[in-house]
């Protein structure tokens, strides 16, 4: 119920507006951050189950020849690259993308310093111009 004077007003709804663009700016970057960090497990975790069943086959059939071996590790040895083929994209976008948001933010920074200065010599001048007005008059 207390009024508050312009400046604050001002700073507090800036502050809002800049507020609003960071989080925007932000969005999807938690995921993005998610799928670079669980990707490669994701891809380690096909490889150990892989190996696990081609081992599982070689003591099944009670000897290890290599066509018994290669296959089967060559089959989970390309979980790990598609872990790596979707982590490595993503954690580049992820960079690129906090790199540009700073950039951004520090110019959405920079403009709402101007405009709160514009605002406010504006204000100022028009208050200054309608004191002297009440004087004169």
């Amino acid at each position: 119920l207390e009024q508050i004077d312009l400046n604050t007003w001002v700073s507090m709804s800036i502050q809002r507006a800049v507020d609003k663009v960071q989080s925007r700016l932000q969005d999807g970057l938690a995921f993005l951050a998610t799928v670079g960090s669980t990707a490669p497990f994701v891809g380690l975790f096909g490889t150990v189950w892989g190996i696990y069943n081609a081992l599982t086959a070689i003591g099944v059939a009670g000897q290890a020849s290599i066509d018994k071996v290669a296959g089967p590790v060559g089959e989970a040895l390309i979980m790990t690259a598609i872990g790596l083929g979707v982590a490595v994209p993503a954690v580049l976008g992820y960079n690129f993308l906090v790199r540009r948001n700073k950039t951004a933010m520090e110019d959405v920074r920079a403009f709402s310093a101007d405009l709160h200065s514009v605002v406010l010599s504006g204000a100022m001048s028009k208050a200054v111009g309608a004191a002297n007005i009440k004087k004169v008059g």
